[in-house]
């Protein structure tokens, strides 16, 4: 086991225990490598990691919210993962794209907005905020995209399940890049954001309504279109 692994291996441990929570502070580097026997340089890796992972937050100066605060931000450590992965080529983002298919169909078939009514209208709410934002013919298209993906993301919160919220953020995120620079004409984009925009409100009406079925249907319809005509410009 490489040195910073104890580290990791020992705060894994405590998390599970309950010993230590989100939110709480990490002793400094002298503790934590007094504890483990280990240099300050490993206990620097191990912290490294944990921000890579989502995991902690860092950041300088003395008092509460110093040095590594434990948090919990799992797409972050996904994504990272998925988008080297990904440009590698060692996944595809037409794998990427079926799994994201998968994951929001089966959110939105699984959608029960009676189970938490105060927390269903907000994300409906919400979601219906942004494609008002969305409607205006004027709006940047990075900003659409990030608007869209977080329209998709709140969509599939509604199914109750964090660890499909987690995954579906971490392959928005992992190709975001792919999705950003897949439509480069503006007249193009034009007609493709309109066609986007008809889907995103289809969907929404489908969801609001209860019925999982067809906005899971009407899902598939929409992802597939735009990975189908991005790939022919």
């Amino acid at each position: 086991m490489r040195a910073y692994e104890t580290v990791l291996k020992s705060i894994e441990t405590d998390l599970r225990s309950g010993k230590i929570k989100i939110g709480d502070q990490l002793p400094g580097e002298r503790a934590l490598a007094e504890t483990h026997g280990i240099s300050r340089a490993s206990v620097r890796d191990a912290i490294r990691i944990l921000d890579a992972m989502g995991m902690v937050r860092t950041s300088a100066g003395s008092g509460p919210n110093s040095g590594a605060v434990v948090i919990s931000e799992p797409a972050i450590g996904l994504s990272a993962t998925l988008r080297l992965h990904v440009a590698s080529r060692q996944l595809s983002v037409a794998d990427i794209v079926e799994s994201r298919i998968l994951l929001e169909t089966w959110a939105a078939s699984s959608a029960d907005l009676s189970s938490d009514p105060v927390r269903s209208d907000t994300v409906l709410r919400q979601t219906a905020d942004l494609l008002t934002t969305m409607d205006d013919p004027g709006l940047d298209r990075e900003e659409f995209h990030d608007l869209d993906a977080q329209f998709h993301v709140l969509l599939s919160s509604l199914a109750g399940n964090a660890v499909i919220e987690a995954m579906m953020e971490s392959l928005r995120l992992s190709i975001s890049d792919y999705v950003s620079e897949s439509v480069t004409s503006d007249d193009a984009w034009q007609n493709i954001s309109q066609v986007l925009r008809t889907q995103h409100h289809s969907i929404h009406q489908a969801v609001a309504a209860g019925d999982g079925a067809s906005a899971a249907t009407l899902l598939r319809e929409h992802i597939e279109w735009f990975y189908t005509e991005s790939r022919q410009l």
